[in-house]
């Protein structure tokens, strides 16, 4: 392999490995776009159990919301995640030692608006995060060769227009207007000493369109089943490569193709009484579709290497229920546990994922007939296998440099937002599928 096919091999990782630390839905996803979805787990979430956020899950939701209505949400994700090198790592590295927690807190902003226009059709939109975030071990560590930070920025935009064709059935969709940009760094020795190692690192953005679709079914009063759609969207990534000391005059402009997973949400709220609410989730996320990414030189058109993520899919179930305690106070609580698309076989130090669970606790204390203030938090930890092995034989691999480990991580959530309703419009409002205050 040449000096520039090893250097490329090296941080081809780093273009679509992004990063999981702070990502909440397996692999690099958000799940972060709603307050009152996350109270319980996201259970429901693509049945309304969201509010007019639940858009992002299924835009046909918007028909639920009568009049003019807003919903902002700010979450914290407080992330703690760990590399502990083990036997098998590289006798020259080893003596650095662990990554340090790797996770780095962040703030994650999301939101919705709808208008009803007539008593059928309504507009609206949803803006938010669904891919990214930040990790960061110490520069000098045993795994440095194959990840010293990864930092991702994401954000979509996401019109909607949504009909309601008769007292049971809604249809909604909408363009996805998506931007992405990532950041990445990783050692790059330039002699056997592994502190000899300056940075090397890409840097690339784009914007990339795609679309999303829903069916919102209400039989009868009291129940909704919703199904969403997000598409893949298509990122043709461009950006540098750079690389350090003797290596520079081999860095370049490249570019990296990358098709987001499309996401299926189903979701089923059930009214169990006037007061109480039980919610039933199932999210399927199409990772396998992004395989081996090429990433291609601009300067000479060729493939210099390929990526081989080689994901799984992902799945995840959630059960949740929300009590209106009293006219003004609604409380709520959901589990979920998630199958991730990542586990020995293709496990980074980019991305130590592995399957979770969630545990959420939620509320909304209704202000005024207009204003509604929600907060939610949740727990999510890590179970299942958390080895780690890159080197010969094995995806990633950096001049065959072995290091073996073992990942642990856990995160904290605390979301806080607001619903405002700005008024009702003058045509007749269809009468709401369930019963609900908020």
């Amino acid at each position: 392999m040449t000096i520039r096919n090893t250097a490329l091999a090296g941080l081809s990782a780093a273009v679509l490995t992004l990063t999981a630390g702070d990502a909440m839905a397996g692999a690099f996803g958000i799940r972060e776009q709603s307050t009152l979805a996350q109270g319980q787990a996201f259970a429901g979430a693509a049945s309304g159990s969201g509010g007019v956020s639940s858009m992002f899950w299924n835009p046909a939701t918007i028909t639920m919301n009568p009049g003019w209505v807003s919903e902002q949400n700010l979450s914290f994700i407080n992330l703690s995640s760990k590399i502990t090198p083990t036997d098998g790592t590289s006798p020259l590295f080893a003596p650095l030692g662990g990554s340090g927690d790797i996770g780095q807190g962040a703030v994650i902003p999301a939101g919705a608006t709808s208008y009803q226009l007539t008593d059928r059709l309504w507009i609206g939109i949803q803006t938010g995060a669904p891919f990214g975030l930040v990790t960061k071990p110490r520069d000098d560590w045993a795994g440095e060769v194959y990840g010293r930070s990864s930092r991702i920025f994401s954000l979509s935009f996401n019109p909607t227009i949504g009909f309601k064709v008769n007292e049971w059935l809604s249809i909604a969709a909408g363009p996805n207007i998506e931007y992405f940009r990532l950041t990445l760094r990783q050692a790059f020795p330039l002699s056997f000493s592994p502190l000899i190692a300056p940075n090397a690192s890409l840097k690339g953005e784009s914007w990339g369109v795609g679309f999303t679709a829903g069916v919102l079914i209400t039989p009868w009063a009291g129940t909704a089943l919703g199904v969403g759609y997000r598409s893949s969207v298509h990122h043709d990534i461009e950006g540098a490569f750079l690389l350090p000391g003797p290596a520079a005059f081999l860095s370049q402009q490249v570019t990296a193709n990358l098709n987001t997973p499309e996401k299926v949400s189903v979701g089923l709220t059930q009214a169990v009484s006037p007061v109480a609410r039980v919610n039933l989730g199932f999210e399927w996320d199409n990772w396998s579709r992004l395989g081996d990414v090429g990433i291609v030189g601009r300067t000479t058109g060729g493939i210099a290497t390929t990526l081989p993520l080689n994901y799984k899919d992902g799945y995840s179930y959630s059960v949740g229920g929300e009590y209106d305690w009293s006219p003004a106070l609604t409380v709520r609580a959901g589990l979920a546990y998630e199958q991730s698309p990542i586990d020995f076989s293709n496990r980074s130090v980019r991305l130590p994922d592995s399957d979770r669970f969630n545990v959420s606790l939620g509320g909304s204390y209704r202000w005024s007939e207009k204003l509604t203030l929600n907060i939610a938090y949740s727990h999510l930890f890590l179970v299942g296998d958390s080895k780690l092995l890159a080197g010969p034989g094995r995806d990633y691999n950096f001049r065959n440099i072995p290091f073996a480990a073992d990942t642990s991580g856990s995160a904290d959530i605390v979301s806080v937002g607001f619903r405002y309703v700005f008024g009702t419009p003058a045509a007749p409002i269809a009468s709401a599928p369930l019963v609900r205050k908020f």
